[in-house]
């Protein structure tokens, strides 16, 4: 996994002073050292109470001192000359200095202690959060068995090419997107889609990289190189998400920025202005020092970060990839959501429901010259015209292919032209067509500049849909809205059978920009609008909106690339699983600034009036540190329900 991935959650360095990832044996390493530190600091306390030389007790706390806190004074020193003055381990290192100075021996070795025992715990649980990240990252495939001359070669996945076929055995990662050739197995895609169940997969189906193929051989021919499969798309994007900070996150490290220097002044305040005054130089030292020890930041400024990693991560096990924090803080503040019909909410696979020729043609002519319009179409009502008419089409026959935009399809077959698409298309060829109307989508044929019937085709709305938006209701979303190029009848009896509060039909893919942009002027100050399409014509609208979500597992490489929220099942449900992810992490996050904010600033309170001692200001620093740290890793746990 990439370093900088792990390094961008913050976590401080160690006690032992590593800042790379722990294993095993620097752990051992790590508590080795704390073990033996605090052995030599119980032999001076011992000591120093028994009737011996003063200076063996001292001895023994120096030598403890070095042990344990040794790495973090010399870290100290080097952050000065590099600029970096104020971070924790020169306000740890002053107070403990300062303490030695004042002959607080014990209390100094204490310090150092309390403070290398809670990074060590502090570092664990950081540790396991990037275990977590790396373990779900680990999808990418270490080989591949491509087939050439009826021999197998294990090679690089990256040096296999669009059309190669290869081999996956039982029990292997699939290395890269494709179809099924031959073959039939059972799929572990929990990877990718966060689903326990595995699915079936057989001839003719697409297969993703990244699941398992639990039983069976399969033969597949590579649609994508690896650059553009699914595995290296989904560990670009949560590699990238740790970079696109949440405001949260750029608030507290600007916050961190001016209020270390700050504490370091009033810590020196309260040590230097009574003592002028009259006042016991050692007593104010000490007040200075505690209140110094209890100022650090690192609760703050390890915690929050960890926190939208979490969120982060715990989304993309479910199979809800977040291109950044920013997008999962963003998410708390939704107002609107405006969906996409076809594929989005409508499961996109049609069925050719009837077939109405026109007068002087006949349903085969129909259904022929509609299927060599929609030969060249990879569009699910191209595709279900294409199994009506049965019969294979003959592609080199055809010429003049044009898309008209928002319209339809004119191709030529010979010296006949075909148009096939909606009533406008009709109209703008002026072939005299009467308007049918019947729910459904319908697809308007002409040859040769005359009207040859009409095909209506019917989608089928997706299980989860009328469940999406009632839950997305009851969470307090205020307006639900469906955009969809199909027409108003059909689209207004999907929109009443859902609930949806608002639907647009008829639309152009710019006339959906525009009424985006209508709705954008609907939103309150904070207010977020979010539009969940999945089509190659969504791209304009998912990139203008406040937040796009994109339908990962049909979805265009077009749309995926504008949103900034992927769903890698094309369930709708998954939005509303995103929104409890998003809110549930925030409030995680805000736990954290409360809790670390009021329990540092009640024991600052109390150091600078003499009340807490040094033992309460390890506790406010360290202990509030590592209860943050393990309050932000229960983000990883997600330990609710979503549905």
């Amino acid at each position: 996994m990439n370093k900088k991935v792990l390094d961008s959650i913050g976590c401080s360095q160690c006690s032992c002073g590593s800042n790379e990832r722990h294993d095993n044996k620097s752990e051992k390493l790590c508590l080795v050292r704390l073990i033996i530190g605090a052995a030599t600091f119980i032999a001076g306390i011992i000591f120093g109470r028994l009737d011996v030389w003063s200076y063996i007790p001292v001895f023994f706390f120096v030598a403890s001192y070095l042990i344990l806190g040794a790495d973090v004074v010399w870290r100290a020193i080097r952050n000065i000359f590099r600029g970096k003055v104020f971070d924790e381990n020169f306000l740890i290192a002053v107070a403990t200095i300062g303490a030695f100075i004042i002959g607080e021996y014990a209390e100094a070795v204490a310090v150092m202690l309390f403070y290398g025992v809670g990074k060590f715990f502090e570092e664990r649980a950081v540790g396991k959060s990037k275990k977590s990240i790396a373990k779900l990252m680990d999808i990418r495939p270490d080989f591949a068995w491509i087939k050439k001359d009826g021999q197998l070669d294990r090679v690089d996945p990256k040096t296999i090419n669009i059309d190669d076929v290869i081999i996956v055995k039982a029990g292997e990662r699939v290395p890269l997107d494709g179809i099924i050739l031959d073959g039939q197995a059972l799929l572990d895609t929990a990877a990718l889609t966060g689903e326990s169940v595995p699915r079936n997969a057989c001839s003719g189906d697409a297969i993703l990289s990244g699941c398992v193929n639990t039983n069976g051989l399969l033969t597949i021919q590579v649609t994508k190189p690896y650059s553009q499969s699914t595995v290296a798309r989904i560990i670009d994007l949560v590699e990238n998400a740790a970079s696109k900070k949440a405001p949260t996150e750029k608030f507290i490290t600007k916050f961190a920025r001016y209020y270390t220097p700050v504490v370091v002044i009033l810590a020196t305040l309260i040590a230097v202005v009574p003592s002028l005054l009259g006042g016991d130089w050692s007593q104010w030292m000490h007040r200075g020092l505690i209140f110094l020890v209890i100022s650090c930041p690192c609760a703050l400024v390890i915690s929050i970060p960890l926190g939208f990693f979490g969120g982060i991560g715990g989304a993309a096990r479910r199979g809800i990839l977040f291109k950044g924090g920013n997008y999962l803080q963003a998410l708390n503040n939704l107002e609107i959501a405006v969906f996409d019909k076809t594929g989005t909410l409508t499961k996109g696979v049609f069925e050719v429901t009837k077939v109405e020729p026109a007068k002087d043609f006949t349903r085969e002519t129909l259904l022929e010259a509609a299927a060599k319009a929609e030969a060249f179409s990879n569009h699910p009502i191209a595709a279900s015209i294409l199994r009506e008419y049965g019969s294979g089409v003959d592609k080199t026959a055809l010429s003049n292919y044009k898309e008209i935009a928002g319209h339809g399809i004119s191709i030529n077959d010979g010296n006949e032209q075909i148009t096939a698409g909606n009533i406008k298309l009709m109209k703008q060829m002026n072939i005299p067509a009467d308007e049918i109307d019947t729910l459904g989508t319908k697809v308007y044929v002409g040859i040769n500049n005359k009207y040859a019937g009409c095909i209506i085709i019917s989608d089928e709305i997706k299980k989860d849909s009328r469940e999406t938006i009632a839950a997305l209701k009851s969470l307090g979303i205020k307006k639900t809205v469906m955009l969809s190029g199909d027409n108003h009848p059909t689209a207004e009896a999907v929109g009443d059978d859902l609930g949806i509060d608002e639907v647009h039909a008829d639309l152009l893919p710019e006339q959906k920009v525009e009424k985006l942009e209508q709705l954008s002027k609907e939103k309150h100050n904070k207010g977020k609008l979010a539009f969940i399409g999945d089509g190659i014509n969504d791209a304009p609208v998912l990139a203008m909106a406040d937040i796009g979500v994109a339908m990962g597992g049909l979805g265009s490489d077009a749309a995926i690339e504008a949103a900034d929220i992927v769903l890698m099942t094309d369930e709708p449900s998954k939005l509303t699983e995103a929104v409890k992810i998003a809110r549930f992490t925030n409030k995680i996050v805000w736990q954290n600034i409360v809790f670390a904010l009021g329990v540092k600033g009640l024991f600052m309170i109390l150091g600078a009036f003499g009340v807490a001692s040094m033992w309460e200001a390890v506790f406010a620093d360290v202990g509030v540190t590592v209860l943050a740290v393990f309050n932000a890793m229960r983000v990883m746990r997600l330990p609710y329900k979503t549905r």
